[in-house]
């Protein structure tokens, strides 16, 4: 849940009409709020088995609403539905003359993704230098990698960090095509005026707005793992290209999925969700969550079984 929704616009929250909400409900409910995702549709499933009750549905919507505000969700949608007959899936149902709405897959076809208000500011993770150092190509220095964000164009003022050396792009790469500019999503090689330092794991950021550079992070923390977190541990954090090792230093809270109170821990055990602070060997830059989500997150390794054992979503650095 936490992988998919960080790469979404859209959740569907199917909840069973017979059930009403549930804890289930609640967590995923949950983590689309932590993921900020900005349109929820509530698929209300199963309506033929209690009659295709108006009154049951909107009793639902109802409880759900009251969470819906707890958790500070933006836009919810709600649709009655039955996946077995078809109900309001592709065309609308004719059980359920009471509801006015559109079928789910009419929803999903019509509803704006772009984003609100979409981070604008560069940011390129460095996957590879290439240097052939060949003898047609004996000065050829490129950094490839894939804008998170933004967008480059030539000469603009670009910053490596978390080094800090300026320079500017006195060249961009695509498919063997140079370019004027690349924009987010695109897979490019730069090159840069001056022949500074730059490694694997590094980002080019624009100038005009450079990340967060910490070694110490505030971060909204997911386990993944069926063995607990271990305080004593020495982890690896994977921020796109960069490997670093970590620790969790402290534990600030665990948040109880049935009532959304957040209460002092001690551990983590698989799917518990809270906020804690990481202590990295190596400065990280990064951006928060909330504002840039491709360059908010990271995943925590496990060295001794190389499994993903946690998600990451950055709130503040801490020095």
């Amino acid at each position: 849940m936490v992988t998919g929704a960080s790469n979404s616009e859209l959740a569907i929250i199917l909840i069973d009409a017979r059930n009403g909400v549930s804890e289930q409900t609640i967590r995923h409910s949950f983590l689309v709020s932590l993921l900020a995702l900005p349109h929820v549709v509530v698929c209300i499933n199963k309506m033929d088995m209690i009659d295709y009750s108006e009154t049951v549905f909107n009793e639902i919507k109802t409880a759900y609403l009251e969470i819906a505000a707890k958790l500070n969700l933006e836009e919810v949608t709600f649709i009655p539905v039955s996946a077995l007959k078809g109900d309001n899936i592709v065309n609308a149902s004719n059980a359920m003359s009471w509801y006015k709405g559109k079928s789910l897959l009419h929803h999903l076809e019509t509803v704006p993704v772009e984003a609100k208000s979409p981070f604008e500011y560069g940011r390129m993770p460095v996957q590879w230098v290439i240097r052939p150092q060949t003898d047609a190509l004996h000065d050829y220095r490129g950094y490839a990698g894939r804008l998170v964000s933004g967008r480059f164009r030539l000469n603009d003022e670009v910053v490596v960090q978390p080094s800090g050396f300026s320079t500017s792009i006195s060249r961009i790469e695509f498919a063997e095509q140079q370019l004027d500019a690349a924009e987010k999503g695109m897979s490019v090689t730069l090159h840069l005026k001056d022949n500074i330092d730059v490694s694997r794991g590094d980002m080019l950021v624009a100038a005009s707005r450079q990340p967060l550079v910490s070694k110490r992070m505030e971060a909204d923390f997911c386990w993944m793992d069926a063995r607990p977190l271990d305080t004593s541990v020495m982890y690896l954090l994977q921020h796109h290209s960069k490997h670093t090792k970590c620790k969790v230093q402290e534990i600030l809270y665990k948040v109880d999925i049935s009532t959304l109170e957040k209460h002092p821990a001690e551990d983590f055990k698989l799917n518990d969700i809270g906020r804690v602070v990481i202590k990295t060997a190596d400065p990280v830059a990064f951006d928060k969550y909330e504002e840039s989500p491709s360059n908010g997150g990271a995943i925590l390794i496990d060295p001794r079984t190389n499994l993903t054992v946690g998600a990451l979503l950055f709130r503040q650095a801490l020095d």
